[in-house]
């Protein structure tokens, strides 16, 4: 008895907290989401094989990364402000729509042609800008969903089922690439969309709470104002972005399975394996909640991110990259949680889409920038310099970081005595339970 209970206590201790699922709203929408990201992540590898395959080139691969990076930038920000203005459902299910249109015509572009650079750039912008406007607007409605004192549990669980959806996604891409061609890949992405759409229409209203804003430039400039002055939360957006932008190897994908390995089958595999490591993680991710040390342990695993990809770029083998990418995955799981939650926890209602927004431009636009950083420096000095470089250069900036940041370094959560329920207009009010601990000497 003594020696189940024992284990018992262990997995309460490490397993993934499942009691955010509990609430029927988060549910249904963790779920929704986890099935249309699968569709989501397809398209992502589909493309990139598609534009390798038209143009032989992983600088137009890398391209995609920039003509994402665009509308994601603008449109990122302004949906922010616009989610913190409206009915955060109705904004959701018209971006998600958007984003249905943008997959129906790659379909048919898939279906009447061999494919254009062009075509395929373009649209991927106005995917990417479907996406900068639902974003923001599903990281807002989070701490709505759930009580405060479960949102970070929340946020593991969507960041596990999103990983999952990135594990899942591209290894489907592998065997729908090879039998069924680039527009059987897209037509599985519109119809797992259908499950997004249903449970965003199965959402309740989501008017703002407290004082709204009108939409605009000076609403975003607020938003960006409220990070610039918490050098905390800015610092964690700092290092995010080298992380991304310095150490992503996944424009590189296409052309080392190609010359390394045995061409899109494998591209699967390593597209899957940053993703399988994060599932992971967030399957044993019951300690995140308890490490005290948050600052620390955020640029500790940011570090880890680094060394790994910097390693895997080494390794001949398949199997060992991938799990050594899967070691990167891991690491990138526990940043991102402590980064999404620091932020929620800071934030007003009234101001959690814009800083949504900017989380998701920093989020989604850094692998972005990472991927036009390593197509162009893999044309210039060769795929394997352009990855192990860029990972070795991520750690070595961390590090700077860590040692001229001692507020990140040290800054530590205190959970507040008083738990809040996610529908409270006290969420309106800026947060106490996240505070910094004094500089470590």
């Amino acid at each position: 008895m003594m020696a189940g209970g024992s284990r018992t206590s262990f997995l309460r201790r490490v397993a993934v907290d499942v009691r955010p699922l509990r609430h029927p709203d988060f549910r249904r929408l963790f779920v929704g989401q986890g099935v249309a990201f699968v569709g989501f992540q397809l398209t992502a590898v589909a493309v990139s094989v598609q534009m390798y395959d038209v143009t032989g080139s992983s600088l137009w691969v890398g391209l995609l990364g920039l003509a994402a990076l665009i509308p994601l930038v603008v449109l990122g920000l302004y949906g922010g402000s616009v989610s913190d203005a409206v009915d955060r459902r109705t904004l959701l299910i018209s971006a998600s729509l958007a984003a249905w249109v943008v997959t129906g015509a790659l379909l048919v572009q898939a279906l009447v042609s061999d494919g254009d650079r062009w075509v395929l750039l373009g649209l991927v912008a106005l995917q990417s800008a479907a996406f900068a406007m639902s974003s923001p607007t599903r990281g807002a409605l989070v701490p709505r969903l759930l009580p405060l004192d479960l949102v970070p549990a929340g946020n593991t669980l969507n960041y596990t089922m999103s990983n999952f959806g990135s594990v899942l996604g591209p290894l489907i891409a592998g065997v729908v690439l090879v039998h069924g061609g680039y527009a059987c890949a897209y037509g599985i992405d519109a119809a797992l969309f259908t499950a997004g759409l249903y449970a965003a229409l199965r959402l309740p209203a989501m008017r703002p709470l407290g004082r709204t804003v009108r939409p605009g430039l000076r609403s975003v400039l607020a938003g960006l104002t409220f990070i610039g002055t918490r050098p905390i939360l800015l610092m964690s957006f700092v290092v995010d972005i080298v992380a991304m932008v310095l150490a992503m190897p996944r424009a590189l994908f296409p052309e080392v399975a190609d010359e390394r390995f045995n061409g899109a089958g494998s591209a699967a595999w390593l597209f899957a394996a940053i993703s399988i490591g994060s599932v992971v993680g967030g399957l044993l991710s019951g300690w995140i909640g308890r490490v005290s040390r948050q600052g620390l342990a955020l640029l500790v695993a940011v570090a880890a991110w680094g060394a790994s990809v910097a390693v895997s770029g080494l390794a001949q083998s398949l199997w060992l990259v991938v799990v050594l990418l899967a070691v990167a995955g891991a690491a990138d799981l526990v940043s991102g949680v402590y980064r999404q939650t620091i932020l929620q926890t800071f934030a007003p209602d009234e101001m959690r889409g814009r800083l949504q927004g900017v989380f998701i431009v920093v989020v989604a636009g850094g692998p972005r920038l990472g991927d036009l950083r390593a197509g162009a420096t893999a044309d210039a000095f060769g795929a394997t310099a352009a990855w192990v470089g860029g990972g070795v250069a991520c750690v070595a900036v961390v590090a700077v970081v860590a040692l001229f940041s001692p507020g990140l370094r040290g800054y530590r959560r205190t959970d507040s005595s008083s738990s809040s329920t996610a529908t409270s207009t006290s969420s309106a009010q800026p947060q106490d339970n996240v505070t910094p601990a004094p500089p470590c000497p």
